[in-house]
Parts: C-alpha cells; sequence; structure tokens
C-alpha cells in the first residue's frame, strides 16, 4: 500500500478558500490516477502536507465522496473510489448528450477562428497519439470539445458536466493510450468539416458519435 505521501505535487495552500484549494489538488491527483483507485486517503497525513487542519481535508474529502470519487470505508477509512466501466458507460451517454448540445449552440456562432482552433487542437491529438503521450492526447481532445462549449456560452452546460466527466476521465487515463488507431482524430475532421458547412445538427449527431464511440472502444479495452 503506497502513502498519500507518493504525491509529488501538493504544495502548502495560502489562499483563503482551504475547502476548495485542496478539493481541486485531490481531484486532479485522482483523475490524473497520481492517487490510484482504491489507494487509502489519511486526512491527518493530508492535513500535514498542505499544513492546514484537518477540518478543510475533510469537507473537500466529503465532497469528493458525492462526486463518486473516494469512498468512506468501514472503521472511518477513506479511499480512492474504485474504477466503475459500468458507471463510466452511463456516464459516457450523458457526456455525448451534452457536448452534442454544446455543438448545436456554438456552430451558429461559429467563426473562423474557432475552426482554425479546432484544426490546430485535432493536429495536437494526432502527434500525441502517435507519440503514445496519453496525458496530451486528452488534453487535446478536451481542448477540441472546449471550443464548442466556450462559443455555446451556456454556463449550465459545463455545471452539467462536471460530475459526468470525473467518472470517465479516470478510465480515459487509464485505457487510452492502449487504443488502436486514430478514430478520433478523423472524427474531429469530419465534425470540422461539418462546422464549415455550418451543419449544426450534423455536427451534433458527429459529436455524440465521437464521445459514444470512444466510450465503447475504452470499455472495450
Amino acid at each position: 500500500m503506497r502513502y498519500i505521501g507518493f504525491m509529488k505535487n501538493i504544495q502548502r495552500i495560502k489562499r483563503q478558500s482551504l475547502r476548495d484549494e485542496v478539493y481541486h489538488n485531490l481531484k486532479d491527483a485522482i483523475l490524473s490516477l497520481e492517487l490510484e483507485p482504491e489507494e487509502r486517503i489519511n486526512d491527518k497525513d493530508l492535513a500535514e502536507q498542505f499544513g492546514i487542519s484537518r477540518t478543510p481535508v475533510r469537507e473537500a474529502l466529503k465532497r469528493l465522496e458525492d462526486e463518486g470519487l473516494v469512498e468512506a470505508m468501514p472503521g472511518s477509512a477513506t479511499r480512492v473510489a474504485p474504477l466503475h466501466k459500468e458507471e463510466a458507460k452511463h456516464a459516457f451517454t450523458v457526456v455525448a448528450a451534452l457536448h452534442a448540445l454544446a455543438a448545436r449552440l456554438a456552430v451558429p456562432v461559429f467563426h473562423n477562428g474557432d475552426v482554425r482552433t479546432l484544426k490546430e487542437y485535432n493536429q495536437r491529438l494526432k502527434k500525441a497519439m502517435e507519440e503514445k503521450n496519453v496525458s496530451a492526447a486528452i488534453a487535446a481532445d478536451e481542448r477540441f470539445h472546449e471550443v464548442f462549449l466556450e462559443a455555446a456560452g451556456n454556463p449550465e452546460l459545463r455545471k452539467a458536466l462536471v460530475a459526468s466527466t470525473a467518472k470517465i476521465r479516470r478510465l480515459e487515463m487509464a485505457q487510452f493510450g492502449s487504443l488502436k488507431g486514430i478514430q478520433s482524430v478523423q472524427q474531429h475532421e469530419q465534425i470540422i468539416s461539418a462546422c464549415i458547412e455550418k451543419d449544426r445538427e450534423k455536427t451534433a449527431q458527429l459529436t455524440e458519435k465521437n464521445w459514444l464511440s470512444l466510450g465503447e472502444l475504452l470499455i472495450q479495452e
């Protein structure tokens, strides 16, 4: 069993909102698999490492538990939640539908700069896949879809995506590198073509297909 001292990027917190800082630090570590599934977490050790009291740590852990990223075990132990492929499968359905909605809202207000940005991030994705750089590939894919969220201008979409995206991110980190081919890159090219045509429905359908097919590949792997 590893202990929390293995986390490399924890720094003492100076900001006022301690709970939020701890929450974001721990969530990033969980989603990136720095804290591995089923790894035990000790709030006392965390508080010492962050240089704060245990109260904001416990509050952050409760928030992560509500999101399904940590679990409280019998005897007051806490651990990172295991990977649940069935849960991720359902989450992919939700994420796909929400990103399709973002595309539908975004396309009518798209301009040439947005299309250029999509092409740039898709090239980054292709390069990362060729180099088998999982973190870079996921970041490029995330930024590609972020273009639609930004253009859609609907903050409720972002809020709705938070919990479901967290449930699939760890599966992406664990499995993305083992996928064959660059299917997402080709699908992104089709999405870009639909954007250029200003076809909002086609763009939305292709976006939903992109997310659903990625989910199927990850879960099969």
